[in-house]
């Protein structure tokens, strides 16, 4: 039996919005894909100023946020994976935020 290797080349963002319950990503293939902001805690606890603060990583493969300490994956958001961050992380961040 032989296998053979799929190589997947993922695409890249190139452009992102934020809104208060959906995030967009526009990517260089020409698709648009949005997501709840739900899978997300870090937006949704954001101010929308905070959210508009973005920039794209290495050549598209992820975008951050650095007001926020998010950074989410093109590779997840085409998987259809949300956030993995752990409660406990996501309530001492939330903590901290709190105390500014």
């Amino acid at each position: 039996m032989t296998t053979s290797a799929v190589e997947l080349e993922i695409s890249n963002v190139v452009n992102v919005s934020v809104t208060d319950d959906t995030l967009t990503l526009e990517l260089n293939d020409g698709r648009t894909i949005s997501l709840p902001l739900d899978w997300y805690p870090r937006l949704v606890h954001g101010t929308q100023a905070e959210r508009d603060n973005w920039r794209i990583m290495g050549s598209g493969e992820g975008i951050h946020w650095e007001d926020l300490d998010e950074d989410i994956s093109v590779e997840g958001v085409i998987a259809g994976r949300p956030s993995n961050e752990s409660q406990s992380s996501f309530k001492k961040w939330l903590s901290k935020r709190k105390l500014a």
